[in-house]
């Protein structure tokens, strides 16, 4: 596919005019939104994983409590 010089210096006027319309504050918006998106992930990630590490230790005291609850019932 061979493009002509008149649609090369189009494509280059397309390109030229996205890059003048981007200012440096919409750059900053965008940057902000990314930046928002990634800590709310990472913070659903971490929060998923505290839940799940909090109900394997509250298992644990579960355990350990009816353990000893049952070593007390069979010391009497």
């Amino acid at each position: 596919m061979k493009f002509n010089i008149l649609e090369i210096s189009s494509m280059v006027g397309a390109f030229a005019s996205i890059g003048t319309a981007i200012t440096l504050e919409r750059v900053g918006v965008a940057f902000g939104i990314v930046t928002g998106l990634t800590t709310c992930a990472l913070n659903v990630f971490y929060m998923l994983r505290k839940d799940a590490r909090e109900q394997r230790q509250a298992e644990l005291a579960i355990r350990e409590t009816e353990a000893r609850l049952a070593a007390l019932e069979t010391a009497e």
